[in-house]
């Protein structure tokens, strides 16, 4: 799969911040524990993806370069699949 550059730079971001990290793994299990298809937790990850993003726009200058240059937003909606893929990949419900 491939990321976007400001997905990269967000994934790259929270994969160096242990506490970011564990808060980012645990959210995703529980968003993908509360939805039942793939395609709506990852869409649900998607907003909140952004509205980190944002957020973290205001303390750290990668993050202002981007939102400050006017971008709009940014889907952030392979990163979600990404990370759905890779911390909820044993967790996969049975099928009846």
């Amino acid at each position: 799969m491939s990321l976007n550059r400001y997905e990269q730079l967000l994934y790259d971001y929270i994969e160096s911040l242990p506490e970011e990290r564990r808060y980012w793994l645990e959210r995703v299990v529980e968003v993908a524990e509360t939805n039942r298809r793939r395609e709506a937790a990852a869409l649900a990850l998607n907003g909140e993806l952004w509205d980190y993003f944002e957020e973290r726009s205001r303390h750290e200058p990668e993050f202002a370069d981007v939102v400050g240059a006017g971008a709009g937003k940014v889907s952030m909606l392979n990163l979600s699949e990404y990370l759905l893929r890779i911390w909820t990949a044993g967790k996969a419900k049975k099928r009846s």
